[in-house]
């Protein structure tokens, strides 16, 4: 079996990228994305490749069901199972009011996941050193199972009690209590998710894995047996919202780990790419059909959280820190109060953009691609779907020119210009506040409609090269080829930083010791897997913490050196008190090889396809835009804008007073001509 293929859920297609080891010959395809039933559409794409499955040694997916089930409300009937006298803390979780609802004085915060009738307080108690006050009663676990399970009809608990992090053993006797009773019932143990501080957090990071769990095993196991049935007998993984694949077996026990694996996907890729290109800082620009994407690649590694947001519940999950907004290609252009919106509603796959003839009644950011030029409606997807571009004008005219009393050009630019300054602001957010210059990043802009905007954004933040790879509408999909095993595990030791830290080292070896038997589980060879080791930082008094890598052996100096540095490139300065560890962390990796970057070769300067006529945001009037088809540009070839690389599902949009420059790979490099930089 020589073949591997990675398939990436969007909220308007399937991508599926075949890769052929022996070769490295890499060959792409898209389907529909199928919201009522997933699977389907994974195997459509599968299909449309035309792979023969019983050649495949590796199947890995990035999917964003578990997200989207929190979103629609459509995960399981949960309940939660806490101290008796807490049964409360998720339902009142934090005062926070979201920034973009700052102002809003009717704002209400969405409905809870859980009922309050769906929780239950049992007794037993640990204090805050991880001693038990109260013994766990059985009595008292069995009397709240039998009423959730039975006069409620809750089909998975969610079991988190107090400073269990200290000490998991209450959690674990309740579990067996439960499944003893009810064997059916699916069980979320806090401290087989999370082993952290802060209750509310662990709280909600459990509760949401019990509200996916039951759909994600079902999606994972019918997609199992779909691609069994057609011969597949390889390793199928899954992606991690922090990066990494994990087995289908592990993904269903953590089905929280990936919510935002989609996106992962492009920055595994991306972190790949600024090795092999010697690009030490990166900027990561997924345009997809939904959401826009930005994040920051720095010395080659992407930038790290260990906590993200999904709605307004905290998920202590480790996942890239990705900049997301809800601008894509499908997103929604709309009229409030006679300012033109874009987003966050989107016309996702059904019934999707007005020119896609699928009832689509909206405008979107597609729509005003057509309308300005850039898409060509015959030769969308390769020519595999027609687009209806005069309703597309239709839309555009009816909806937002007349109101406002523009022509529609003006109307669709006007379309691109809201979503750029969207763009900037969501690119700043993890740049200039971070302590970065954009202007001395690279920007890789990827998904299908990341090359539409990109140049227009670097040219708008002073940003002096635009890197274009290879299918960029499938590049996620590509990066998850490269993607390596990985679990993470953390542990709360809440202390104050000493110049002596060996008393720490039993505690590291206990944690990698979990991180070594779950690369095993997954097939990474005794040996092979490699650990790393950081700390959680802050100095004592502060709230927000860093993370710093540190090596086998626990030199206090070098720990507190690197703390400062991070802490002066965030904040500007630092400090002579004393530091506080919050957190130890372990990762585990099991290496995966790496797709080679294939070249091609030079020859005489490419032509123009053709010319069409498109709009040029460098002089803001409709002007011949130069088509180039991308399979027929050499390396070292260079040419001006205004132009167009297609290359079927995806179009690099090129305005004049930019120039192009195609490398060994043949990525494009869209740069500022020397005119317009002065």
């Amino acid at each position: 079996m020589t073949i591997r293929l990675a398939v990436d859920i969007g909220g308007t297609f399937v991508d599926a990228m075949e890769l052929d080891t022996r070769t490295g010959k890499v060959r792409f395809r898209k389907a529909s994305t199928t919201p009522a039933n997933p699977a389907e559409g994974v195997l459509n794409a599968v299909a449309a490749l035309g792979t023969d499955l019983s050649q495949v040694e590796l199947f890995i997916h990035g999917t964003t069901l578990g997200l989207n089930a929190v979103l629609e409300r459509r995960g399981g009937n949960t309940g939660i199972i806490t101290n008796e006298g807490f049964r409360d803390i998720f339902l009142i979780g934090r005062g926070n009011v979201p920034a973009d609802h700052m102002y809003d004085f009717r704002y209400q915060r969405p409905e809870s996941l859980v009922q309050r009738r769906f929780t239950a307080g049992v007794t037993g108690r640990l204090d805050y050193k991880g001693n038990v006050v109260d013994e766990l009663d059985p009595d008292s676990v069995r009397a709240a199972a039998r009423e959730l399970v039975e006069n409620q009809g809750v089909t998975s608990i969610a079991i988190c009690f107090l400073h269990s992090f200290l000490d998991p053993a209450h959690e674990r006797e309740t579990a067996r209590i439960i499944r003893e009773a009810y064997p059916e019932v699916s069980l979320s143990l806090s401290t087989d998710i999370v082993r952290e501080y802060r209750e509310y957090e662990r709280t909600s990071t459990t509760v949401l894995e019990a509200y996916i769990r039951p759909i994600f095993e079902r999606y994972v196991d019918e997609l199992e047996k779909g691609l069994a049935d057609q011969g597949f007998a390889g390793r199928f993984l899954i992606m991690r919202s922090g990066g990494g694949s994990m087995t289908g077996a592990v993904a269903k026990t953590s089905p929280t780990h990936t919510v935002l694996s989609g996106p992962a996907g492009g920055i595994v890729g991306a972190a790949y790419l600024a090795d092999e290109l010697g690009r030490d800082n990166l900027l990561t620009f997924d345009i997809g059909g939904t959401s826009l994407d930005a994040c920051v690649i720095e010395k080659g590694s992407a930038v790290a959280a260990y906590e993200a947001q999904l709605e307004h519940f905290p998920l202590l999950i480790p996942t890239y820190d990705i900049r997301t907004i809800g601008a894509g290609g499908g997103s929604i252009a709309w009229l409030d109060r006679g300012l033109l919106k874009v987003g966050p509603q989107s016309a996702g796959a059904a019934p999707g953009p007005v020119c896609y003839g699928r009832g689509g009644t909206q405008p979107t950011v597609t729509d005003a691609a057509v309308v300005l030029g850039f898409v060509d409606p015959e030769r969308f997807l390769a020519g595999t779907m027609g687009l209806a571009d005069e309703a597309a004008k239709d839309a555009i005219r009816e909806q937002l020119a007349e109101p406002l009393g523009l022509s529609v050009p003006d109307a669709a630019a006007g379309i691109f210009d809201v979503l750029l300054a969207k763009t900037v602001g969501a690119v700043r957010q993890i740049t200039v506040e971070r302590g970065h210059d954009p202007r001395v990043f690279s920007l890789l802009a990827f998904g299908g409609a990341g090359p539409l905007l990109a140049p227009l954004l670097a040219r708008e933040m002073g940003i002096g090269e635009v890197l274009v790879p290879f299918a960029p509408s499938g590049f996620s999909a590509w990066g998850m080829l490269s993607a390596d095993i990985v679990n993470d595990f953390s542990r709360t030791v809440m202390t104050t930083f000493d110049s002596d830290l060996a008393f720490l080292e039993p505690l590291f070896k206990e944690t990698e010791a979990e991180a070594i038997a779950s690369l095993s589980a997954q097939g990474v060879p005794a040996g092979e897997g490699v650990l790393e080791r950081q700390f959680e930082l802050r100095y004592l008094g502060q709230e927000h913490s860093l993370m710093v890598t540190v090596g086998s052996t626990l030199d206090a100096d070098a720990v507190r050196t690197a703390f400062e540095e991070l802490h002066h490139a965030r904040y500007g300065h630092t400090m002579s008190n004393q530091l506080q560890i919050l957190n130890l962390r372990v990762r585990g990796i099991g290496r995966t090889a790496r797709p080679s970057l294939p070249t091609i070769s030079s020859g005489e300067p490419a032509q123009p396809r053709t010319h069409r006529d498109a709009y040029d945001f460098g002089t803001r009037t409709i002007v011949p835009f130069a088509v180039y088809d991308r399979d027929s540009l050499h390396a070292g070839d260079t040419f001006p804008g205004p132009a167009l690389v297609d290359e079927g599902t995806s179009t690099t949009v090129v305005p004049s007073g930019q120039n192009v420059t195609v490398d060994e790979h043949g990525y494009l490099h869209v740069t500022l001509a020397e005119e317009a930089a002065e």
